[in-house]
């Protein structure tokens, strides 16, 4: 804004329109760099489990269709096995 009369100039008008469609479009990059998942490498996953820890035991973890089926995590891609293990795990 102007700083003697308080009103938007043109020039500022523009200079806002073009700046706030930049911000958005780098807010959204990040969310989706943020919402990737690990790869089970990352996370050192195993198909068994370590202890009395396992996947079905894991707030991250999203059953499948029995007890005994694979499903799915919230931060890493791939099947897991309700038996597995990793280094993210998280008691529910």
């Amino acid at each position: 804004m102007s700083k003697s009369s308080g009103k938007l100039t043109r020039s500022e008008a523009l200079r806002g329109l073009v700046v706030l469609p930049a911000l958005a479009g780098l807010l959204a990059s990040t969310t989706s760099i943020a919402q990737a998942k690990s790869s089970k490498a990352q996370v050192k996953y195993q198909s068994h489990p370590s202890g009395t820890q396992k996947c079905s035991g894991c707030r991250f973890f999203h059953a499948g269709k029995s007890a005994s089926a694979n499903g799915t995590c919230t931060i890493v891609d791939g099947a897991i096995s309700p038996n597995g293990w990793c280094v993210a795990y998280t008691a529910k």
